[in-house]
């Protein structure tokens, strides 16, 4: 069976499993199996398949099939610029999470040896984004989970920051390391009972830890606001992600720990998705 025909016959089996980005993630799933990007095998097709690549191709097709996400089958996800490593105790990048970099880098564009906190760093892909756009700037980076740290860790040294990091396995309540200049999170703020009702690809596979916010969505958000409020400098800048019906309830939560709003950010679907502001 050449790459063509293996390619045909993954499109079918993923749309009939009701995957609807079907031909493109066939395509890179082959890509996997034959180690070329996705032109390169495009360029490809006629060339004949061993029975081994073949049998890898069908076992992630299938994967696929169930609904586990193409950036867990291929271990990596794009996000901003750069190429991160993932697995599936982390978070997997959204294009929408983007918007916290672009507005941190617009506030911080004539700023210099700033010390940055992200609370929850999952893969990183959000502080290290940050960092190796402002070359001056030092990270800290928070998470529950062991293993978060470890990809963490493995993605500051592919991206040659491993110097300019450094990472704590902590809950936040317990964090008391340091003043910072700039905060920035992604907290889980999905309410513990609509996680079922997220698509499959989320709901069946990536983390809970990251996911569940609590009853109302809030409690992990109040977390980090209440603790930022004491590890933030006074004029400090906090970035969040919040969820497009969250605006108004995290705004109240940040005047009553002694913040002042400076902006509620729309995501490229016009969805509230990141709120900054400012310590007093």
């Amino acid at each position: 069976m050449n790459v063509f025909e293996a390619i045909k016959k993954g499109d079918e089996i993923l749309r009939e499993s009701g995957v609807k980005s079907y031909k493109i993630d066939s395509e890179v799933l082959m890509s996997q199996v034959i180690k070329k990007n996705r032109i390169g095998t495009l360029l490809n097709l006629n060339n004949e398949l061993s029975q081994k690549d073949y049998k890898l191709y069908e076992n992630l097709i299938t994967q696929r099939s169930k609904r586990k996400p193409i950036a867990y089958l291929t271990g990596k996800k794009e996000f901003w610029k750069y190429e991160f490593i993932v697995t599936k105790d982390v978070l997997i990048p959204r294009p929408e999470t983007e918007l916290i970099v672009e507005k941190t880098l617009e506030l911080t564009k004539n700023k210099s040896n700033l010390k940055v906190l992200e609370i929850g760093v999952g893969s990183g892909c959000i502080l290290l984004s940050i960092l190796k756009e402002r070359k001056s700037f030092y990270g800290t980076g928070i998470d529950i989970s062991k293993k978060t740290i470890e990809i963490c860790k493995i993605n500051c040294k592919k991206l040659d920051l491993s110097e300019r990091v450094k990472l704590f396995k902590t809950d936040i309540d317990n964090f008391k390391y340091g003043k910072y200049d700039l905060v920035i999170s992604n907290p889980p703020y999905v309410k513990k009972f609509d996680i079922k009702y997220l698509e499959k690809e989320i709901s069946l596979f990536e983390p809970k830890l990251a996911l569940d916010g609590g009853l109302d969505g809030l409690s992990e958000l109040k977390k980090v606001i209440f603790n930022s409020s004491k590890l933030i400098k006074r004029n400090g800048i906090l970035v969040l992600e919040i969820a497009f019906d969250q605006a108004e309830s995290v705004k109240r939560i940040l005047k009553q720990n002694k913040f002042y709003i400076n902006d509620v950010n729309k995501d490229l679907s016009r969805k509230n998705r990141c709120i900054i502001s400012t310590r007093k």
